[in-house]
This record gives structure tokens, sequence and C-alpha cells, in this order.
């Protein structure tokens, strides 16, 4: 098991080293970037350190650990043809809070400011890094894993982690050309951004 800080440069430099190591000449052909944190915090509540802390945590740190992965999702990009995690795939975790379409579809999303805001922004790094690695052979999408019980998904969530990880491998494995830069749920279902 091998763990970063991805609001550390030097953190993800080492991890980087690290993977690379285990995976040699044929590259990285899946790259899940799945940090997250949230506050709760409503407009009224909501202040300009705790956007940018969920900001700096969410997203940058998203595009920074993509952009020391690139060496190797290229490495194993160029062994293989076509689109998907057989050959290299970023995988943006997201939510279905970051859906500005979905907006007034549930008022709990009102209380997480920043997480949504910075979740949707990570969906619009998702939709640059498709346009721009799609010539790499590189696909990349946003998922929301569901409302999971983990230590951000609290005790209160639907469904266990186990319950998810199924439908989540079964996504991943049926990616193709056609998914890319797309926003999809853990069963595989397009959702709205």
């Amino acid at each position: 098991l091998l763990s970063a800080d991805v609001v550390c440069e030097n953190s993800i430099k080492k991890v980087v080293k690290e993977v690379e190591e285990i995976v040699g000449d044929k590259g990285l052909n899946c790259l899940i970037n799945n940090a997250g944190i949230n506050v709760l915090a409503s407009l009224e509540e909501v202040t300009a350190e705790t956007m940018l802390t969920i900001y700096e945590t969410n997203t940058v740190a998203q595009l920074m650990v993509t952009k020391a992965f690139l060496p190797l999702l290229r490495k194993a990009a160029q062994l293989s043809t076509g689109m998907g995690c057989h050959r290299a795939a970023i995988i943006n975790m997201s939510s279905l809070a970051a859906s500005m379409q979905l907006v007034q579809a549930n008022e709990m999303f009102l209380k997480v400011y920043p997480y949504r805001i910075a979740k949707t922004a990570l969906n619009m790094i998702t939709r640059c890094l498709a346009a721009d690695l799609k010539s790499d052979g590189i696909l990349c999408i946003s998922l929301h894993p569901g409302w999971l019980q983990t230590d951000m998904g609290g005790n209160m969530a639907p469904m266990q982690v186990q319950e998810a990880i199924p439908g989540i491998l079964s996504v991943l494995d049926r990616l193709g050309e056609k998914e890319n830069g797309s926003f999809l749920d853990w069963q595989g279902e397009t959702l709205p951004w």
C-alpha cells in the first residue's frame, strides 16, 4: 500500500517514483484520483479559508497528481490501442453534488458549498484532460461512486463501500472512447453536468 499527501509536491513525486519502480516499462494503466475532504458550510457559514482548503485538496491536487503521473500513463498508452483502463485512463472521483443541473434537486447539497463547487471544478478538469489527452490515447472521466459509508460519507450513507465496488469495477471495465470526457455514476449511468 502506497500513500501520498496530495497537497505536498514532494510526497506526490515520491509516490510516483514508488509506482514507477512497481510498473516499470509497462507504465500505469489507471489512475484513480479519489482524495477528497468535505466541510459542512451553507451560504451563511462558508468562508474564503474553507473554500480554498477544499479547492486545494478536491480540485488542484487532483490536477497536480495527474500531471505527475502523466509520463507513466503515456508509457502505458503507447503499448496498446483503443481507449480505456486496459490502455490508460484517469478516473476523477466526483460527486452527484457537482451537477449544476441538479442543484435544486437535493436540498442537502445546499449545505456543502465548498465541496460542491470544488467537485464541479474537478468535472471541468476532467473535460479539459479528456480533450488534451485524447491524442495520447488516455481516457478521462468523472465518476460519482455513490453516497458511501466512509469517513467523509458518514454512517447515514445508504451504501457500504463493498456494495459499490463491483459496480465501479464493472463501469471501469466497460469504458471506451465514447465515454471519454463523461460524468458517470457507479452503475455506468450518465449524469447531467
